[in-house]
Parts: C-alpha cells; sequence; structure tokens
C-alpha cells in the first residue's frame, strides 16, 4: 500500500479538491477525511478516552506483555 499525505481545505461550497497526487492516472485510492480544527489537547483527550475503553474491555483484561511482542513479532515477519 502506498500512502501519501496532505492537507487542503474545503472551499465556499464545502468542496474539496486534491491535486498533483503521486499515483498514476485512473488509480483507485481510498479517501479519509479528517477534520483537523479541533484543538490539540480535544484530540489527545479523545484518543485518551479511546485507549481508556478498549482497555477497559473484557477481552483485554487477558492479553499479555507475551502477547503483545508475539502480535508485533507475526505483523513485522509478515505472517
Amino acid at each position: 500500500m502506498n500512502a501519501y499525505k496532505t492537507y487542503a481545505q474545503l472551499d465556499a461550497s464545502g468542496r474539496l479538491v486534491l491535486e498533483g497526487l503521486p499515483f498514476r492516472q485512473g488509480a483507485l485510492v481510498e479517501v479519509l477525511v479528517i477534520d483537523q480544527t479541533r484543538r490539540p489537547e480535544e484530540r489527545v483527550e479523545s484518543w485518551r478516552a479511546l485507549m481508556r475503553h478498549t482497555q477497559a474491555l473484557p477481552q483485554s483484561q487477558s492479553i499479555t506483555d507475551e502477547d503483545i511482542a508475539a502480535e508485533v513479532d507475526r505483523h513485522r515477519s509478515g505472517r
């Protein structure tokens, strides 16, 4: 997967135009739009709330450091 990150502003009609992307003509690309107007501290708190929620899930309670290390190793080796 090739990824390219850029920033753009919506025009007065709410339209967004991306130009000069480093992909071939006709390429199918995935577009993810994230509102960047939130203050950094709001984004940090939102991330922390998500992590608290995730860590409180019952299935998260039984994960060990060894499980995490093994998953990282599998990912890095391409399995």
